[in-house]
């Protein structure tokens, strides 16, 4: 596992040479359109045979060599990973990097919104490798409460269950204008009406052959938030073995009349589903101004405070496949996949920003008279999120949205955890 920051001068050919990597594989590894298209500072992830690297937390009690044992590693290559630390002086407290053939055990969930059918079973296809979970976003509900289906998705279960994937209903509070506070409210706050968004969710769970469920209510009213406690666990208890996964927006502390936090209650939620996933993604959000998606120190914040009220074994964090160009000034906002983002900075030959607080990418460009900014994720950004989960013991993470191309991410994935499957 290598990331390889293009200088200027480089070719691909001979970063390939140094790394004994066929360019083939480079250029897959990283969804480049050509064996020409690179510039430089663009990070490239090189998928060679070194091992992958754990993050670990110093706690009274370790020592270099215990560590080297635990993790299969040795005191050279954790020396060699460290070249700033020294190992016969560390502190509790301190993080360092271990290589080694031990690999994160993890659960991923990826989102999906159906689309053309051929595509998106090629996208299963292609990953089921490295996901335990499909949540599929095709289900709303109505003023009563009656949830139903926005498309036939029974191709989608079967391939689930064909590539031993554990398929989701996601059902969320969407209507043709966005997600509504209103149709959230309005159902939450009538016994009635929630007792027929859980009747009709389990029916339909049942049905169609899902796994369990993925809740994404937002801008629930923080009135509601007692209601949405209510529903959990009525919707838990009707749901019995089958998982129930909810999403909550990210905060690093509790906010109660908040319009956009206010209804989570992390305690609540997290006594009563099976997975929670924090969505540690939109820190820089559409119509603000340029700024990152998921700035680490923003995430690790967000994963303090959710462990104070979750337990570890239930929490997921979100990461985004997806970046946001933005026109300096107006703030208007194009949403693109991360290759598609790293892509048109090739495009335009700009030089890639990295941000070393935040971790994260980001570039500027021109179209006409027009400056745009750009905030995604590359291979560099995720690798500092997989670290989060490591040294946090998270139970892992979700990927909005899996029809997003984001090879360098899927590509880590595959080298450095081991996915969690079959999980009821």
């Amino acid at each position: 596992m290598t990331v390889h920051v293009v200088r200027t001068g480089e070719d691909l050919w001979s970063i390939s040479k140094q790394y004994n990597v066929s360019l083939s594989s480079i250029v897959h590894a990283n969804g480049l359109s050509s064996t020409t298209s690179i510039i430089p500072d663009l990070a490239l992830y090189i998928p060679d045979n070194t091992l992958p690297v754990r993050a670990y937390r110093i706690k009274a009690g370790d020592y270099p060599w215990i560590l080297a044992q635990q993790f299969n590693s040795s005191l050279s290559l954790i020396n060699t990973a460290n070249p700033d630390i020294d190992l016969n002086h560390l502190q509790i407290g301190q993080v360092i990097n271990i290589p080694s053939s031990i690999k994160l055990d993890m659960r991923t969930l990826g989102f999906l919104v159906p689309s053309a059918e051929a595509t998106t079973l090629s996208i299963i296809e292609s990953i089921a490798s490295q996901l335990s979970y499909l949540a599929i976003v095709n289900y709303s509900f109505t003023n009563e409460g009656f949830a139903y289906m926005v498309t036939d998705d029974s191709t989608l279960i079967a391939k689930c269950n064909q590539v031993n994937l554990t398929p989701l209903l996601m059902i969320r509070n969407f209507t043709n204008q966005g997600f509504s506070a209103e149709l959230a409210g309005g159902v939450l706050g009538n016994s009635t009406y929630r007792g027929n968004l859980i009747a009709s969710i389990v029916n339909l769970t049942t049905q169609r052959g899902y796994r369990g469920v993925s809740l994404d209510f937002e801008f629930i009213p923080p009135g509601n938030r007692q209601d949405f406690n209510v529903f959990l666990r009525e919707l838990k208890d009707q749901l019995g073995e089958l998982l129930l996964h909810v999403n909550v927006h990210a905060k690093t502390e509790d906010l109660p009349t908040n319009r956009i936090v206010g209804a989570y209650d992390y305690a609540a939620i997290g006594s009563t589903a099976d997975l929670v996933a924090v969505m540690t993604i939109d820190y820089g959000y559409p119509g603000g101004p340029p700024a990152p998606i998921s700035p680490i120190e923003w995430v690790e914040k967000v994963i303090v405070y959710a462990l104070s009220k979750l337990n570890p074994e239930k929490l997921l964090i979100a990461m985004a496949l997806y970046g946001y160009d933005k026109v300096v000034n107006t703030n208007e906002t194009q949403g693109l996949s991360v290759l598609a983002a790293q892509n048109q900075a090739i495009l335009n030959r700009v030089s890639i920003q990295y941000d070393d607080s935040a971790k994260s990418p980001w570039y500027r460009y021109m179209s006409g008279i027009t400056e745009h900014v750009v905030w995604f994720e590359d291979i560099r950004s995720y690798i500092e999120k997989y670290k989060l989960i490591d040294i946090y013991h998270l139970v892992g993470t979700t990927f909005w949205q899996i029809s997003l191309p984001a090879p360098q991410n899927w590509a880590y994935v595959s080298q450095y955890a081991s996915i969690v499957k079959n999980i009821d």
